[in-house]
């Protein structure tokens, strides 16, 4: 099978075309516009079997050290021997170390804070952060009229000789759309903020814990799939319109 990206990859790559893919890459970007999400897709999104127990496992391992011992020096080391783990394995198997190397790095920075701070709350420091940060881009990118996902989805549609592809915003039924799953993603990251910076404050840490994890993969993953079939609703129009007049 031909690869419809031969050309682009044989050229030296452009912010553009290093940007398209890095989003082909992203979870997001593992459904085309237009294209029905599967299954597959949504595992391979959230970095497979093997992906899914890199990001869950550690942050369960502090939960349940954490529940049974009241400790904060084991809560935090065991979800970092957790990440070590996973980095050797991969390792082992020559596999690529990406995901785990960003993993390790972010558990081992709040397990650093918490030992620092003497305070196990201390370890959510790091995602709380983060989620403010992605809120804000996120609403930047609404406020400013170039919805993150429209910009993502423009990313991922074929591009013109030029360089350019369709201009999404041209068209009122697809703006809308990617506005609305915009602010939807908007949702999530001020949800998880409106939980979690209350349960920090007062320190209620196992619950944190367990909240943190309920609203990441699962509700990331949710909302991925919502996501691909709002998109989905919208390009596959159009592909259609193209198939039938051909």
């Amino acid at each position: 099978m031909s690869d419809p990206y031969a050309a682009e990859r044989a050229e030296p790559l452009s912010l553009n075309a290093q940007l398209r893919d890095a989003v082909r890459n992203a979870g997001i970007g593992q459904v085309a516009p237009g294209e029905a999400p599967s299954g597959r897709a949504l595992l391979t999104a959230v970095g497979g079997i093997r992906g899914l127990a890199e990001s869950v496992l550690p942050g369960f391992g502090f939960l349940i050290v954490y529940a049974v011992t009241k400790e904060l020096v084991p809560s935090v080391v065991i979800p970092v021997v957790i990440g070590l783990v996973f980095v050797v394995l991969r390792l082992v198997q020559r596999q690529s170390l990406a995901m785990s190397f960003a993993g390790i790095l972010g558990v081992a920075v709040s397990a650093g804070l918490a030992l620092l701070t003497g305070k196990a709350e201390s370890n959510f420091i790091p995602g709380i952060v983060i989620n403010a940060v992605c809120l804000v881009v996120l609403l930047v990118t609404l406020a400013i009229r170039r919805p993150l996902i429209g910009l993502i989805v423009g990313l991922l549609l074929p591009q013109d000789e030029d360089g350019t592809g369709t201009d999404w915003r041209a068209d009122p039924g697809k703006r809308r759309v990617l506005t609305v799953a915009t602010w939807m993603w908007v949702g999530l990251f001020a949800l998880r903020l409106i939980i979690e910076i209350p349960l920090y404050l007062t320190a209620q840490v196992e619950l944190l814990a367990g909240i943190k994890l309920i609203t990441g993969v699962p509700l990331y993953a949710a909302l991925l799939w919502v996501t691909w079939l709002l998109v989905r609703t919208v390009f596959r129009h159009e592909d259609e319109d193209d198939t039938a007049t051909v």
